[in-house]
């Protein structure tokens, strides 16, 4: 596990771009997970930059999955996970939108939503799996929309979402009624496939979940502690989300 302790979110976004460019540049078909929230936006942001400046940072040979959706939600909804993407990141480099993908949330019946997942790893599988896996980590140590009590080993499925989690969300909808319930996600199995995986993590509402997935058991119960059993797992955060660790062996 390695741990990059750095100044701001800014400097977050700026680190993890580098690791994202350094991670294309090795691959003639680079396959990265994406990532949802406000976490990964100042990275978003640095590669849009480094994209449009000359010769920049080429996408069009990309593809991309994202690790969830909202159960309910058409793609044109402006609190969906495909129109964030698109708006945050897609719409603004020379990505083919038909390389990117979201999984498909407007479905009904559980035996439909199955196939949706099922289908969703089975095209990861067929472009030879992810090469770089971006991660947020929610205040319970979820990751994806994976909440405590998932299975290490689970599958993109659907969730129910925890009460703590809509709460969090609740700020990017009308009300709290608004926010669903459900979403498909890519499973703690799933993520832990992908060759590499790196998790932003800014501000202090995100330091004890920070320090339970690093310094904590692996557990269910902090899903993010997962990452501990990954080979190539890096932590970007900033100092007010390192502010809970214990550990005196951290880059900075």
């Amino acid at each position: 596990m390695r741990v990059m302790i750095l100044n701001n979110e800014k400097s977050v976004g700026k680190r993890a771009a580098d690791l994202v460019e350094e991670e294309m540049e090795v691959h003639q078909n680079p396959v990265l997970g994406l990532a949802t929230g406000s976490t990964p936006v100042p990275l978003y942001k640095e590669l849009i930059r480094r994209c449009k400046k000359g010769r920049g940072l080429d996408f069009s040979t990309a593809i991309t999955f994202n690790l969830d959706e909202y159960v309910g939600l058409p793609g044109t909804h402006d609190q969906s996970y495909r129109y964030f993407m698109n708006h945050e990141l897609f719409d603004h480099i020379n990505i083919n939108k038909k390389n990117t993908h979201v999984p498909v949330g407007l479905v009904r019946g559980m035996r439909a939503i199955q196939q949706v997942c099922d289908e969703y790893d089975a095209m990861i599988d067929d472009v030879g799996g992810i090469d770089l896996q971006v991660l947020g980590i929610g205040g319970n140590g979820h990751i994806g929309f994976n909440e405590p009590g998932s299975s290490l080993g689970s599958l993109t499925r659907i969730k129910t979402l925890t009460r703590s989690t809509r709460k969090a969300n609740a700020r990017f909808f009308r009300s709290m009624r608004e926010v669903p319930k459900y979403a498909i996600t890519m499973g703690i199995g799933t993520i832990l496939k992908a060759r590499k995986v790196i998790l932003l993590a800014t501000g202090q509402g995100k330091a004890q979940a920070v320090a339970d997935s690093l310094e904590g058991p692996v557990s269910s119960m902090c899903p993010a502690s997962a990452l501990q059993l990954h080979r190539f797992a890096t932590y970007v955060i900033d100092k007010a989300a390192a502010s809970r660790l214990t550990l005196d062996t951290y880059e900075s």
